[in-house]
Protein backbone atom coordinates (compact mmCIF):
# COMPACT_ATOMS: atom_id res chain seq x y z
CA UNK A 1 0.00 0.00 0.00
CA UNK A 2 1.03 3.73 -0.93
CA UNK A 3 -0.12 5.98 1.47
CA UNK A 4 -0.67 9.87 0.71
CA UNK A 5 1.64 12.60 2.48
CA UNK A 6 -0.85 15.01 4.91
CA UNK A 7 0.34 18.47 4.79
CA UNK A 8 2.16 17.70 8.88
CA UNK A 9 3.19 14.05 8.06
CA UNK A 10 6.70 13.91 9.45
CA UNK A 11 9.22 12.08 6.57
CA UNK A 12 11.57 9.80 7.98
CA UNK A 13 14.20 9.20 5.40
CA UNK A 14 16.46 6.10 5.56
CA UNK A 15 18.59 3.82 3.90
CA UNK A 16 16.41 1.11 2.17
CA UNK A 17 17.35 -2.49 3.52
CA UNK A 18 16.80 -5.41 1.18
CA UNK A 19 13.51 -5.66 2.75
CA UNK A 20 12.21 -2.55 1.39
CA UNK A 21 12.81 -3.48 -2.46
CA UNK A 22 9.26 -4.78 -3.10
CA UNK A 23 7.82 -1.46 -1.48
CA UNK A 24 10.48 1.00 -2.94
CA UNK A 25 9.63 -0.70 -6.31
CA UNK A 26 5.95 -0.29 -5.74
CA UNK A 27 6.42 3.53 -5.53
CA UNK A 28 8.48 3.42 -8.99
CA UNK A 29 6.02 2.02 -10.27
CA UNK A 30 3.22 3.68 -9.01
CA UNK A 31 4.91 7.18 -9.67
CA UNK A 32 5.47 6.29 -13.20
CA UNK A 33 1.33 4.66 -13.92
CA UNK A 34 0.37 8.14 -12.86
CA UNK A 35 2.78 10.20 -15.03
CA UNK A 36 1.74 8.42 -18.17
CA UNK A 37 2.43 11.14 -21.42
CA UNK A 38 5.33 12.32 -19.34
CA UNK A 39 6.65 9.45 -18.64
CA UNK A 40 6.50 6.48 -21.44
CA UNK A 41 5.50 3.45 -20.51
CA UNK A 42 8.03 0.89 -18.97
CA UNK A 43 8.94 -1.82 -21.16
CA UNK A 44 9.14 -4.19 -18.53
CA UNK A 45 6.57 -5.87 -16.41
CA UNK A 46 5.64 -5.24 -12.57
CA UNK A 47 7.03 -8.47 -11.82
CA UNK A 48 10.04 -8.14 -13.80
CA UNK A 49 10.41 -4.59 -12.03
CA UNK A 50 10.54 -6.10 -8.56
CA UNK A 51 12.95 -8.90 -9.47
CA UNK A 52 15.10 -5.76 -10.98
CA UNK A 53 15.02 -4.12 -7.34
CA UNK A 54 15.44 -6.76 -5.45
CA UNK A 55 18.55 -8.30 -7.34
CA UNK A 56 20.23 -5.71 -9.22
CA UNK A 57 19.15 -1.95 -8.31
CA UNK A 58 19.11 -2.69 -4.44
CA UNK A 59 22.58 -3.98 -4.53
CA UNK A 60 23.85 -1.86 -6.82
CA UNK A 61 22.91 1.77 -5.58
CA UNK A 62 22.89 3.78 -2.47
CA UNK A 63 19.25 3.93 -1.98
CA UNK A 64 17.27 6.35 0.49
CA UNK A 65 13.74 5.97 1.43
CA UNK A 66 10.86 8.47 2.77
CA UNK A 67 8.40 6.79 5.07
CA UNK A 68 5.47 7.91 6.52
CA UNK A 69 3.62 6.02 8.85
CA UNK A 70 6.14 2.54 8.29
CA UNK A 71 4.95 3.26 4.24
CA UNK A 72 7.43 3.97 2.09
CA UNK A 73 6.39 7.33 0.42
CA UNK A 74 10.03 8.14 -2.17
CA UNK A 75 13.31 7.06 -2.82
CA UNK A 76 16.42 8.08 -4.39
CA UNK A 77 18.66 5.82 -5.35
CA UNK A 78 22.66 7.14 -5.86
CA UNK A 79 25.73 5.68 -7.92
CA UNK A 80 29.06 7.53 -8.15
CA UNK A 81 28.67 10.45 -9.90
CA UNK A 82 24.56 9.86 -10.45
CA UNK A 83 21.23 10.72 -9.25
CA UNK A 84 19.82 7.19 -10.80
CA UNK A 85 16.20 7.86 -9.93
CA UNK A 86 13.65 10.02 -7.50
CA UNK A 87 10.43 8.91 -7.80
CA UNK A 88 7.45 10.06 -5.37
CA UNK A 89 4.66 8.13 -4.34
CA UNK A 90 1.11 9.84 -6.15
CA UNK A 91 0.35 12.27 -3.77
CA UNK A 92 3.40 12.74 -2.09
CA UNK A 93 4.93 15.13 -4.74
CA UNK A 94 4.96 19.42 -4.25
CA UNK A 95 5.75 18.56 -0.35
CA UNK A 96 9.41 19.12 -0.22
CA UNK A 97 10.64 15.66 0.01
CA UNK A 98 12.10 15.82 -2.92
CA UNK A 99 13.90 18.63 -2.47
CA UNK A 100 15.57 16.90 0.79
CA UNK A 101 16.37 13.84 -1.75
CA UNK A 102 18.33 16.29 -3.78
CA UNK A 103 19.67 17.60 -0.79
CA UNK A 104 20.91 14.48 1.15
CA UNK A 105 22.51 13.37 -2.61
CA UNK A 106 24.49 16.55 -2.59
CA UNK A 107 25.74 16.37 0.62
CA UNK A 108 26.59 12.77 -0.67
CA UNK A 109 28.12 13.52 -4.22
CA UNK A 110 29.77 16.51 -3.36
CA UNK A 111 32.01 16.93 -5.80
CA UNK A 112 28.84 16.75 -8.41
CA UNK A 113 25.94 14.79 -10.13
CA UNK A 114 24.38 13.72 -13.14
CA UNK A 115 20.98 12.35 -13.94
CA UNK A 116 18.76 11.68 -17.00
CA UNK A 117 15.06 12.83 -17.18
CA UNK A 118 12.63 12.39 -20.10
CA UNK A 119 12.59 15.11 -22.59
CA UNK A 120 8.43 15.02 -22.09
CA UNK A 121 8.68 14.94 -18.52
CA UNK A 122 8.86 18.99 -18.29
CA UNK A 123 7.97 18.86 -14.46
CA UNK A 124 11.22 16.75 -13.69
CA UNK A 125 13.02 19.17 -15.76
CA UNK A 126 11.82 22.33 -13.90
CA UNK A 127 12.15 20.65 -10.20
CA UNK A 128 15.64 19.92 -11.55
CA UNK A 129 16.32 23.70 -12.70
CA UNK A 130 15.49 24.42 -9.15
CA UNK A 131 17.66 22.09 -7.28
CA UNK A 132 20.51 23.72 -9.58
CA UNK A 133 20.74 20.93 -11.79
CA UNK A 134 21.69 22.58 -15.93
CA UNK A 135 20.66 20.88 -18.85
CA UNK A 136 23.71 19.29 -20.77
CA UNK A 137 22.75 17.07 -23.21
CA UNK A 138 19.69 15.92 -25.21
CA UNK A 139 19.51 12.22 -27.03
CA UNK A 140 16.86 11.48 -29.73
CA UNK A 141 16.06 7.93 -27.47
CA UNK A 142 18.95 6.01 -27.29
CA UNK A 143 17.66 4.43 -23.66
CA UNK A 144 14.99 1.04 -23.13
CA UNK A 145 11.94 3.54 -23.52
CA UNK A 146 12.93 4.60 -27.22
CA UNK A 147 12.04 8.17 -26.24
CA UNK A 148 14.21 11.62 -26.04
CA UNK A 149 16.16 12.44 -23.07
CA UNK A 150 18.02 15.10 -21.08
CA UNK A 151 21.05 14.88 -18.91
CA UNK A 152 21.36 17.31 -16.65
CA UNK A 153 24.44 17.92 -14.22
CA UNK A 154 24.90 19.83 -11.02
CA UNK A 155 28.41 20.80 -9.93
CA UNK A 156 29.01 22.89 -6.72
CA UNK A 157 29.90 26.10 -6.89
CA UNK A 158 33.66 27.16 -6.09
Amino acid sequence: MIAEMGDGDEVEIRRATPRDARATADVYLASRAANLGSIPLGPHGDDNVRVWFAETLMNEADIRIGIVDDVIIGFLALKPGWLDHLYLAPGATGRGLGARFVDLAKREQPTGLDLWTFQSNTGARAFYRRQGFVEVAHTDGDNEEGEPDVRCAWRPEI
